[in-house]
């Protein structure tokens, strides 16, 4: 009952626009102090603030975030989507293609998906709107691309799940590369069957020489050269996952002096920008792991585990009904917050029915991404409608397609789940 409490409370907390790490915060030591009085709540304030942000790992987020600042200084993920469209714009529905491409390159530096929806926003949904795409296509094609991030590395999500579960950071990062792709060709298949079927929503592609092709590949080349090293020393174990968000940071800053692009105030804005980005995520660590103390005295971690034991469902029964949890708290809390609180309780059931833990974090990644995409949140559909100038809902609309394949890869990978495992089985030591 005091656990009920005090889930309400987070709720209300969230609803009236509270942030999500001093919503947890508020309603975590609300519990404390109503279980176990003041002096066990001071106690549990005084230690978590430090243990749970003092993981050596966590430095691999900063340096990810780095990475991303300096290829926006080089303005190399500008050009990207340029580069995708001479390549694949004769294609049926060329811009369409380019953009979940170019969405999939920028992820790969990025991390996060309301950055990558919303530069994809203001380079790619103008082309489109000038060769004739209909606004609703258009946006959702934008919206739901940009999730790509938090599956291709450097993956946010993935890292912070590898923290929490005590999972190989590295062995998951790798694991998100094959679904990553995958998802992009099931978004452009979306897209090739639409313009087959209604090619007024989705009008032909253009042609480009040769020439031109093989200019754009100076835009490409760096950033696949940069995503090649820092994979590539994760994938054959030269380098740790913290060593390689590092070199990465490095490669992104040299890329920015070689193109002359960096200037001090662009230093200044990008160093500034990732300690205000890592300092958010600490927030909402330190936040969900005091609510996550509250939850743990009030023992309602064993009886959520007791109770989803009792029902003696087969193990897929119960993964269904825990991905269902995950798609609804993806509507209303952010990705990391989600992580951070349910991890610890839900890990122990998926790993006692017989799931792998690196499969599983690929696949609750996936789920709680679509929260980014779906109603009453969906983050990614606000950005791309601030963009835009258009109603939420038109966007909303023009997500379902594209939601429906990925909703589908879900299930494939339930069914099949060595589609995640093979790459990472693969990695050397």
């Amino acid at each position: 009952m005091i656990a009920a409490a005090g889930s309400v409370l987070l709720i209300i907390l969230l609803a009236i626009g509270l942030p999500v790490a001093f919503a947890m915060a508020v309603a975590g030591a609300a519990g404390l102090w109503f279980v176990g009085g003041f002096d066990i709540l001071m106690g549990i304030i005084k230690t978590t603030t430090i243990s749970s942000i003092a993981s050596y790992e966590l430095i691999t987020i900063p340096m990810f975030i780095l990475m991303a600042e300096f290829i926006i200084i080089s303005k190399i993920a500008d050009e990207l989507f340029d580069a995708t469209a001479v390549w694949v714009g004769r294609t049926p529905g060329g811009l369409g293609v380019a953009t979940v491409l170019a969405g999939a390159f920028f992820g790969a530096i990025s991390g996060s998906s309301t950055a990558s929806a919303a530069t994809l926003s203001s380079t790619s949904i103008p082309a489109m709107m000038r060769q004739g795409y209909s606004l609703r296509f258009a946006g959702g094609i934008v919206a739901t691309t940009g999730t790509l991030a938090m599956l291709i590395p450097p993956s946010i999500a993935l890292i912070l799940y590898g923290i929490i579960a005590d999972v190989s950071i590295g062995r998951l990062l790798i694991a998100g590369i094959v679904p990553g792709i995958l998802v992009a060709l099931a978004l452009t298949l979306v897209i090739f069957v639409t313009a087959l079927l209604r090619p007024s929503q989705v009008p032909p592609g253009k042609a480009y020489p040769i020439g031109l092709k093989l200019r754009m590949l100076k835009v490409t080349g760096p950033m696949l050269a940069l995503f090649a090293m820092v994979t590539g020393v994760l994938y054959f174990g030269v380098a740790t996952p913290t060593e390689a968000a590092a070199l990465g940071a490095f490669g992104a800053f040299v890329l920015s002096v070689l193109y002359r692009r960096l200037t001090v105030d662009g230093l200044i804005k990008a160093l500034s920008s990732t300690a205000r980005i890592s300092c958010m995520i600490g927030l909402i660590i330190i936040g969900a792991h005091i609510f996550g103390y509250f939850f743990t005295l009030t023992q309602a971690t064993r009886s959520i585990t007791d109770w989803i034991i009792g029902l003696n469902a087969t193990p897929y029964m119960v993964l269904l009904i825990l991905l269902i949890i995950y798609v609804i708290l993806g509507c209303f809390l952010d990705q990391v917050a989600i992580l951070i609180l349910t991890v610890p309780v839900v890990l122990p059931i998926v790993v006692g029915i017989g799931f792998d833990p690196v499969w599983f974090g690929v696949v609750v990644v996936m789920t709680a991404e679509i929260g980014m995409i779906t109603p009453p949140m969906g983050m990614n559909v606000f950005v791309v409608s601030r963009y835009t100038g258009r109603p939420v809902h038109e966007i909303f609309a023009g997500v379902l397609p594209f939601l429906g394949a990925v909703l589908a890869l879900i299930v494939m990978f339930a069914v099949w789940p060595e589609i995640i495992l093979w790459l990472p089985s693969q990695m050397m030591n």
